[in-house]
């Protein structure tokens, strides 16, 4: 064999083994890609977990407050005072819903309340209106039902004269009312007397029109906001007032 041909077998097999070498190469390059993606690698990034989300609790209300809502309860209405002496509120009507929680459906709507304003001790005639979560089971008034789905007891009773504690007419005030369950017996009509705690602990705490001035202990709202009041509570929505001067609903 002359040292040419010799020569060029050589470098034949060089190139040769060099391109073989370069194709494992690449061959082992794509079967790690591959793995380092399989299912069930260890290497693989962990994917995050899914928010969480949670019902939304009752507004402006905290939880010892939230603790008395009757289990059944998916209308509240929520009378917020000012301050633990003002005669001034807002009121909202909530719904509760399986998902979503608690929704603003009405409101928030100004109100007064009684003169001295809030007490978790209520007695007859200290003109302080009643803290806490009391139903709403029963209205009436001395016009026709508004079309409430509650109880409604249409009454000349319902009547009152004279004027409030700024010099306001309160004529027409009782023309609609919703019965607040505090001292009273629920399923019977606003104008009932039974008082179960006694005479002393007050009673006939209503939600009524407003006569443009603080109340003895009641709530009242314009009369466009009572018809609106009357005609969404649902009594199979076990509806409730919830109310009180703002720091104390909070706690």
């Amino acid at each position: 064999m002359t040292v040419s041909k010799a020569l060029a077998l050589v470098i034949g097999a060089v190139m040769c083994t060099g391109v073989l070498a370069t194709g494992c190469a690449r061959e082992h390059a794509g079967t790690s890609s591959q793995d380092a993606h399989a299912p069930g690698s260890s290497s693989a990034a962990p994917r995050p977990a899914p928010p969480r989300s949670f019902p939304r609790p009752l507004p402006g209300v905290g939880p010892v407050m939230r603790e008395r809502l009757p289990d059944g309860t998916r209308q509240a209405l929520v009378v917020t005072g000012e301050t633990e002496s003002s005669s001034r509120a807002q009121v909202v009507l909530y719904e509760q819903y399986p998902a979503e929680g608690w929704r603003a459906v009405a409101g928030p709507w100004p109100a007064h309340n009684g003169l001295r304003g809030w007490t978790d001790d209520h007695e007859a005639g200290d003109l302080h209106t009643p803290i806490g979560v009391f139903g709403l089971s029963d209205a009436g008034g001395r016009l026709p039902d508004p079309g409430t789905l509650l109880p409604y007891d249409e009454d000349p009773e319902f009547s009152v004269s004279g004027t409030g504690y700024l010099g306001e007419p309160l004529e027409g005030s009782f023309d609609y009312v919703v019965a607040i369950d505090y001292n009273r017996v629920p399923g019977t009509t606003p104008l009932d007397k039974t008082r179960p705690l006694g005479e002393d602990k007050g009673g006939g705490v209503w939600i009524h029109v407003d006569h443009d001035g603080p109340t003895n202990a009641c709530v009242s709202l314009s009369e466009e906001h009572m018809r609106a009041l009357l005609t969404a509570l649902d009594p199979d929505k076990e509806p409730v007032v919830v109310m009180g001067p703002r720091e104390v609903l909070m706690r």
